[in-house]
């Protein structure tokens, strides 16, 4: 009886180290991962305020600066989510992914999966084009070439540029990146922000005419 209570401490010491022992190791690698955690938010969250604000106001004077600066393609892309015709834009990247092509076995294969997708009558992702536009580019299928889609492309270029991107400029999509950084919501601020996207929609505007 007394032997086994005196074995007990040495027991349980044995336990507890061990125990510590597996209660530091946990401890440790969770700190680490906290750690690769945070400097992973802290990456995307540097790699996201790259772009300037003079970089992004250039952005309300074309399509084209938006849609040809990274940041500005993901800013327009997510936009068109939201009003759930990002077919025309997925479109606009595959030509021109497309049109990059330096395989000529590539072209035909490439430019099948592209039709399907977004002109036949069965595409899952149908862009709107006229029936005359859709004619030439099926046509085109017959001997595809690295120009078989642009015609195509620059329909829906145009359809983007007159309707969704004046859209876009007057969206938080928009409107949350070209206000100053620690800028306040006051009514000085949201009414230059609302003066700013007037009068670059006025040149869009004109410059459509």
């Amino acid at each position: 009886m007394c032997k086994g209570l005196a074995a007990l401490p040495a027991t349980c010491l044995r336990s507890a180290k061990d125990m510590k022992h597996r209660l530091g190791f946990l401890l440790q690698k969770s700190d680490s991962c906290d750690y690769s955690s945070s400097q992973g938010k802290k990456e995307k969250v540097s790699s996201g305020q790259r772009v300037s604000q003079e970089e992004v106001r250039k952005w309300a004077d074309s399509l084209e600066n938006l849609i040809h600066h990274d940041r500005g393609l993901a800013a327009f892309r997510a936009f068109l989510k939201s009003e759930y015709s990002e077919e025309n834009i997925e479109f606009w990247v595959s030509c021109e992914d497309y049109k990059k092509t330096k395989s000529p076995a590539k072209l035909s294969p490439k430019a099948r999966k592209i039709y399907d997708e977004f002109i036949s009558v069965q595409a899952t992702k149908e862009v709107n084009l006229d029936s005359c536009t859709r004619e030439k580019t099926s046509h085109n299928m017959l001997e595809p070439t690295l120009s078989c889609f642009d015609e195509a492309q620059r329909k829906i270029f145009t359809l983007m540029e007159k309707d969704s991107y004046r859209r876009f400029l007057k969206s938080p999509y928009y409107l949350d990146l070209v206000s100053p950084p620690g800028a306040g919501c006051g009514p000085e601020n949201c009414k230059r922000s609302h003066t700013h996207t007037l009068d670059c929609n006025s040149n869009i505007i004109s410059q459509c005419a």
